[in-house]
């Protein structure tokens, strides 16, 4: 965050804090509501907006405390993700920030870039969410210029090469994005390809091959996309999953059951077959 308010984007004002006290300090000074997030968590989990200085004492202490070992074990064996078993196993405390909470929805980009410049962007505002301060499940798709310049300042400051993500808060009254963080890997809508510009997969390649790589075909027309299975799993009922573009890899039956099986091991899973079945209804 320092980084970028250097380059001039816009940003919520960002502290680390160390203590309770250092918290206390933060909330006299910024006021509630406020957000406190744990330094390399993802998908929400790490993310608390609190409205209460004891919600925000019990926050703290939830967040800068080390992974459970039966997390870090659950992790690492169902979800082949070893990053929680050192920091578990060492007890090594989470780094938390504060942030200045902004009133607004939520945006998200992701950015392929090589050797500080940036190729191909997708930028989206979030429209559906798995919960509070979870992943998104519907997004939409959209042009923003101020977005695209905060994702070029990052990429040129930091010489980034690689897919990156960003998030955003769109402010309520004014749309202006603040940028809340930065992602150095990929994220769940990289596959999306949405016309020149929008293919990320194609420009990583033309970097990695030095070969010209043509952009796959626009995916959709619409610009609401719903993620799969993200919002079929938060709701079978969901009305996107009539009303916006569905991304099921229909063409991909091995990957879709893979899909369907990795479901099934999260939490607020939904017994499948209805919204599948309303698809093969309608085709």
């Amino acid at each position: 965050m320092r980084v970028a308010e250097e380059e001039g984007v816009r940003v919520p004002e960002t502290h680390a804090l160390h203590s309770v006290d250092d918290l206390k300090k933060w909330v006299e000074r910024m006021g509630l509501p406020t957000v406190l997030k744990a330094n390399g968590t993802s998908g929400g989990d790490g993310v608390r907006v609190v409205r209460t200085m004891k919600e925000a004492e019990l926050a703290f202490q939830a967040l800068q405390a080390p992974p459970l070992i039966a997390r870090a074990l659950k992790r690492a064996v169902i979800d082949h993700n070893w990053s929680l078993v050192q920091p578990s196993l060492l007890r090594r405390r989470s780094v938390v920030n504060a942030q200045k909470f902004v009133d607004g929805c939520e945006g998200t980009s992701v950015v392929v870039c090589w050797e500080g410049a940036v190729l191909a962007s997708l930028h989206f505002e979030v429209i559906q969410k798995r919960d509070a301060a979870g992943h998104a499940t519907v997004v939409r798709f959209m042009e923003n210029e101020e977005m695209s310049d905060a994702a070029s300042r990052i990429a040129r400051r930091l010489r980034l090469s690689g897919i990156h993500g960003l998030d955003f808060m769109l402010e309520a009254d004014t749309r202006k994005p603040y940028m809340i963080e930065i992602n150095p890997r990929v994220t769940q809508l990289c596959h999306l390809t949405l016309g020149l510009g929008h293919d990320v997969p194609a420009a990583l390649l033309e970097a990695l091959s030095g070969k010209t790589v043509a952009p796959s075909p626009k995916l959709t027309d619409h610009d609401t996309i719903a993620l799969f299975p993200q919002e079929w799993i938060r709701d079978p009922q969901s009305s996107f999953l009539r009303s916006a573009y569905q991304d099921v890899p229909w063409q991909e039956p091995g990957l879709m059951e893979a899909c369907v099986r990795s479901s099934r091991k999260q939490r607020g899973w939904h017994r499948p077959g209805k919204s599948m079945d309303a698809k093969q209804r309608s085709s």
